[in-house]
Formats: structure tokens, sequence, C-alpha cells
């Protein structure tokens, strides 16, 4: 089901004034509405000055900083550069609140008078520009936003409130560097997980949510196809690889199509195809590059076995010997799919719906990866999570995109510039109205 736009031309405020509810409604989106400006300059700041992933330095020591002034037990440096801030406050559930902090080796294109300059080199060894090209920045935005909201109605609520910043998210590994580095035995470890994401395909301020999967297994595959070279002229004496890895390529098309069940949601993209230098050159070895996307465990593993499946067969079909068969290599770790659990979902949104008439809807699943999942998946018998998305899209490019004018850019695009105060505003409030609930004095 696709999200519908909102109807009119408004701006952040007039946004964030819509669907009003009871009392206590009001008072927490007019407390909102008057820490924008300010969370809308910490959003800049962050969007100008990016770090890549586990190079959060200066921006974990920012926010660190004013997790401890709000009153947070504050530690720094878990899982590298993560940031764990605790406020015990009596008897009652953990919550942990999620942000993630890194940007992106990308060189920004928005023309946005905050834009990127950022320079830095990523593990690829190649000097690049770096940019929010994922939202992240609103993520901590809001994150700060929640901090200072919940640190204020401390009256409100009973029980303990973990926020952590995580790094390293856009390479997959930041959360299991702060699980490995003690974040559920370390630290409080929480009932409940919540977290969000800015959305490229909603209009800003749009709340949309997934019950069970949410985001997809993702796991990159290298296969080295091995052959034995010679003249292009004479290719009876070669065994080709070219020709091997394209059999490969074209046989890896079954996969899903012919050997899934057709309501499973799997993809294998071939992504990159390297071989030769030369026109009358057949080399010795090609290389496939390709991703694999999942929801179920068992599909991710029936994925992983046919590509080494059919990479060895072709090999064989082409008469390759056994010590040139192609090596298949998954890189690890991996980043496992994103599960909403069902009733901490239910009864999250329950809360929201009334807040945000008519902006909240259960959307699809996507194939998106998202290592928010590390933390379910560390207890999935104690620990609920859920990760819900927040519309960014300018509610003007919206309205011109499904007239057909344009075309939206998406989450990693040079171009990607959300509505930010609206973002931050509608997260901000969804954060701290499900923590309220979830936390509410007896």
């Amino acid at each position: 089901m696709r999200l519908t736009a909102i109807r009119a031309r408004v701006g952040a405020l007039a946004l964030i004034a819509l669907a009003a509810g009871p009392a206590q409604a009001d008072e927490l989106r007019d407390a909102v509405a008057a820490d924008l400006p300010a969370l809308v300059e910490l959003y800049k700041d962050l969007h100008a000055n990016p770090e890549l992933s586990f190079a959060e330095v200066e921006t974990a020591a920012k926010l660190a900083a004013r997790a401890r002034a709000l009153g947070f037990e504050v530690t720094e440096g878990v899982g590298k550069t993560g940031v764990v801030a605790v406020m015990r406050n009596g008897d009652g559930p953990t919550v942990m609140l999620r942000a993630d902090m890194d940007g992106l080796p990308v060189i920004e294109q928005t023309g946005l008078p905050y834009a990127s300059k950022r320079r830095a080199v990523p593990a690829t060894g190649v000097e690049t520009g770096v940019m929010h090209a994922c939202g992240h920045d609103t993520h901590m935005a809001a994150w700060v936003g929640t901090a200072q909201l919940l640190a204020e109605r401390r009256d409100q609520w009973s029980g303990t409130l973990v926020m952590i910043l995580q790094p390293a998210e856009e390479i997959g590994e930041g959360a299991k560097a702060m699980l490995d580095d003690g974040l559920y035995t370390r630290f409080p470890k929480p009932d409940y997980v919540l977290a969000f994401h800015d959305a490229a395909q909603f209009p800003a301020g749009q709340i949309g949510y997934s019950k069970g999967f949410a985001l997809a297994n993702v796991d990159s595959v290298d296969v080295l196809v091995k052959g034995v070279g010679g003249h292009g002229a004479y290719p009876h004496t070669t065994k080709d690889p070219v020709v091997i890895a394209s059999s490969i390529v074209m046989r890896l098309q079954t996969l899903v199509s012919r050997e899934l069940n057709p309501t499973d949601s799997a993809v294998v993209t071939v992504g990159s195809f390297q071989a030769g230098s030369k026109h009358n050159i057949i080399p010795d070895e090609a290389r496939l590059q390709i991703t694999v996307r999942s929801y179920e465990d068992k599909t991710r593993q029936h994925l992983l076995d046919g590509i080494a499946r059919i990479a060895r067969g072709e090999a064989m079909a082409a008469g390759l010997p056994e010590d040139k068969l192609p090596v298949v290599t998954v890189s690890d770790p991996h980043t496992p799919a994103t599960y909403n659990t069902p009733e901490f979902t239910d009864r999250v949104v329950a809360a929201l719906k009334p807040r945000f008439e008519g902006r909240v809807q259960e959307t699809p699943a996507v194939m998106g990866g998202e290592d928010f999942s590390q933390f379910y998946r560390a207890d999935r018998e104690t620990v609920e999570s859920l990760i819900f998305w927040v519309g960014g899209v300018p509610q003007a490019q919206w309205e011109r995109a499904q007239k057909g004018e344009i075309n939206l850019p998406s989450l990693h695009s040079p171009f990607w510039a959300p509505d930010a105060p609206v973002v931050i505003a509608t997260a901000t409030e969804a954060l701290t109205a499900a923590t309220l609930g979830l936390m509410a004095k007896k």
C-alpha cells in the first residue's frame, strides 16, 4: 500500500500543528515546536560536517556532551566510536532509542547553503567527498530533541532510558561492534528498542511502518572464475572465463524465478563483472560481485548455496578441472534482516495514530538493509524492536513527482535533501510520545 500525499501545502510548523489531540498531545507538540529552531541549527551543523563509518569522532563527542548536560550517564567509545547515554528513573521497563551517525563517501550536489565540503579517504583508498546522503543527520537531531523532552519530563515516566548513538551503519558493522563491546552486558539491557529512518519515497511528515520483516538480509558475494587464457584468435586452446562467467550470470537468474516459492521475496543482482584488458586476449580469470537480498534465513542460505552450486556447475560443464573451479566468497559480517516484532509494533502504532491522524500507514517491507536488526537478533527472547519511517520529501517536490514532472532522488543520492524541519519535528514527537507511553507511571 502506498502512502497518500498530504494535500495542503504547509510549512514545517504548520504541519507539526496538524492532528491536534488531547491536552497532553498539544503540550508535547508545542514543546517540539519550541525546540525545533535549535534542533534545525544542530542538523545544519551535522550536515555540513559528516564523518565516515567508525570515524565519527567529532560527531560523537559533540552529541555526548549534549546528553551529559541533560543529566544522562554517558559512556563514549563503545564499539569504537559509539555513545551510550543512560538515565535511570525508578522502576519500570528499559527502553533503548538508537540513532546512527555515519555519513557516506558521496560528493554532495544539493546546492544547500550548508552543504558538506568535507573530504576523506574511505576503505577503498580513494579520496572522496563525504555527505549525509542517508539522513543520519536528521536521526541525530531528533535523538537530541527526544533526549531533551524526556529529560524534562522525568515526572511522567518511570524506568531506565538508554539512548545510543551508533557508528558505521552504512557498512553494516556498527551495531554488532557495540554489542560485541558489551552493550547488553555493561549497560542496562533493553526490553524495547526503537528507532526511525527518514524516507525518500514518502511526503514529509508521513509515518510508515511494517509489521514483521521490514528490511532485508544483505549479503555481498564475490566469485572468482578461473580459466585458461590465450589468444583471441585461437579460442580452442583456452578455457574462456568470460564465457563461463556469463553463463553463471544467466543461470543465477533462475535462483529466484525457478527455485524459490513465488511468495518468497529475494533479489540476486550481479553488480560488477570484470574481465580482460585487450580485444584479442582471452583472460585467465573473471570476477563477479553480487548483492543478495532476502528476508527469511532459510531463503538466504538457499541463495548462497545456489550461487556456489551454479558457479561450480557451469565451470564443470565448461570442462574445467577441480583445481580451476570458481572461488566463492561471502563477506562477513552480513547485515541480517530487520524484524519489527508485531505486538510491539501494534502497541506503538496505536499510540501514534491518534496523535498523527491520517499520517500513519502500514507500508510494504523493502529490500534495503539496516543493521538495527542486530539489536533484536542479539536476544530474540526478551527484546522487542521497531524501526519506522518518517517521510522526508518536500511537499512541493512530492506533488510535482506525482504529476510526472520530476523524478525524486533516493537515499544515498548526492541530491537527497529532506525537508529537515518536518522530519525532525515528526520523529522527535513520535519517539517521545512512544517512549512516554511505554514507560508511563502506573
